[in-house]
């Protein structure tokens, strides 16, 4: 997963009166949810009392600033998820009751033999609620990640196209698009220290191995037909049939809500368009979120998530720092609707 580097975006200003006490915030159009925690997965209902109440309030994690967000001009969620299903009894309500639209980042990997994701739900059963949710909301709104691709001493490139292929030929009736990255572990020091810790050998995969990957993932989807995208990646893969992404993407935001005019005025005064294959992120795109990395193709958006939440504990992801930090809020029932802040 691709996380949030910095927080410099702009957005229309109102006010909130908390217990009488005036309060500043800002009101952002699309709500991220979330890149940095599983807030389907394990503050489902936190979301919802959010909701009832019409803000949340997000702490800065490099200046521990608060940040209140009122979700009053608020019209489109993309969920970020790798067990989206304590959230699925909700979809009605977010939808009619808020009038809220949305669609499903669902990472779905295939690690369960390496430990890799020790408290992601048994493999069938992430496979079964990735089928149940894309019934109940159409394939559109359900994306299949498998992100990132990881190397080591057990996983080379044929066993990840192995796991793909054994999860794509379950899931591929219910999706319309693939997005994969590779796993960057050499810039985090502290996900280094947790994979040695844990006695994984990791291997950096250089630019031959990214095109021998990217060519079995082309090759599996001669049966799959699925559009085809990398999230966040410099290299150039078109040759496989394979884009860039925007995994908070504008055009696919317009595809699904073609009948709201003021977010189709919002992202741009344009009719929507039919998806395209190849999704260019370099175009000029002045929705484009100054606040990710520059090779990230997102649209702007507003992340209510926080650091150090999430409890599915991966050993290549850095948005943990305290694996037992986490665990101890976990485990404490009273604070599972405040700790990603009320």
């Amino acid at each position: 997963m691709k996380l949030i580097l910095r927080e410099n975006m702009k957005w229309p200003e109102t006010t909130l009166f908390l217990q009488e006490e005036k309060k500043k915030a800002i009101a952002p159009t699309i709500i991220s949810a979330s890149r940095a925690t599983d807030i389907p997965a394990f503050y489902p209902q936190w979301f919802m009392n959010r909701l009832y109440e019409g803000y949340s309030k997000w702490i800065n994690p490099f200046n521990s600033r608060p940040q209140y967000i009122s979700f009053e001009k608020a019209k489109f969620i993309v969920f970020w998820s790798k067990n989206p299903k304590p959230l699925i009894p909700y979809l009605d309500q977010i939808q009619n009751k808020y009038n809220l639209n949305f669609y499903f980042q669902f990472t779905l990997n295939d690690y369960s033999y390496e430990g890799l994701e020790p408290n992601v739900p048994d493999l069938q059963e992430r496979i079964n609620t990735f089928q149940t949710l894309s019934k109940i909301c159409g394939k559109e709104k359900v994306i299949w990640r498998f992100d990132p691709l990881i190397l080591t001493d057990n996983i080379d490139i044929d066993t990840l196209a192995y796991k793909m292929n054994h999860v794509g030929n379950k899931i591929s009736n219910y999706t319309n698009k693939l997005i994969f990255s590779f796993v960057d572990i050499e810039r985090y020091k502290k996900v280094q220290n947790k994979l040695n810790k844990n006695n994984v050998k990791y291997y950096h995969f250089n630019d031959k191995k990214m095109r021998q990957m990217a060519s079995l993932i082309s090759q599996l989807n001669q049966k799959w037909n699925l559009q085809l995208y990398t999230c966040g990646e410099n290299i150039d893969l078109k040759e496989y049939g394979i884009g860039h992404n925007k995994c908070i993407d504008d055009e696919l935001i317009k595809y699904l809500s073609s009948k709201d005019k003021e977010l189709i005025n919002y992202l741009a005064p344009s009719k929507p368009k039919q998806l395209k294959l190849i999704n260019n992120y370099s175009n000029a795109n002045p929705q484009k979120d100054s606040g990710q990395r520059d090779t990230c193709g997102c649209i702007t958006s507003k992340d209510i998530g926080q650091y150090n939440t999430c409890g599915h504990l991966c050993l290549y992801c850095y948005a943990n720092q305290s694996d037992q930090a986490v665990k101890r809020k976990l485990q404490n029932t009273s604070v599972q609707h405040d700790q990603i802040a009320k």
